[in-house]
């Protein structure tokens, strides 16, 4: 349902389901846990977010890559650049959704040379770079 919400562009509706969830004491998953970034990411909630990021923290998820891209994607669209370098920083391994999202993210705040950065430093480890900026994690849902 959550990521139904998401999807449907009703992101508000998502982080009140939930809140719901959690007053009924239902465990959210991983997947839940992307849906829930992703809600935050299109509502631009960040305190929110930051709130999730700390209960995946608790439940060991944050060195997933599907949720690490989902928390970066959350951090960049709320204009959190800061922390979404540091999950960047802290992930284990990246992919190229992880590198489109940050450059994204960069592009975003109009930053120029760290996007430029990230690039070079993408092309030097070896990832292929996508013709699309920008769509990710967002389709994680």
């Amino acid at each position: 349902m959550i990521c139904g919400h998401v999807k449907c562009g009703q992101g508000q509706k998502a982080l009140e389901l939930f809140q719901e969830m959690q007053k009924e004491g239902v465990q959210p998953d991983l997947r839940t846990f992307v849906g829930l970034l992703n809600a935050c990411a299109s509502v631009v909630a960040l305190e929110e977010g930051r709130h999730a990021h700390r209960q995946i923290i608790e439940h060991g998820w944050d060195s997933d890559i599907i949720v690490g891209n989902s928390l970066i994607y959350m951090y960049a669209k709320c204009g959190s650049m800061e922390d979404a370098c540091k999950v960047f920083k802290n992930m284990p391994s990246h992919d190229v959704i992880t590198w489109n999202v940050m450059i994204s993210g960069y592009v975003k705040c109009g930053e120029g040379q760290k996007v430029l950065e990230l690039f070079h430093q993408m092309e030097q480890e070896g990832v292929q770079p996508t013709r699309h900026f920008g769509r990710g994690a967002e389709c994680m849902c």
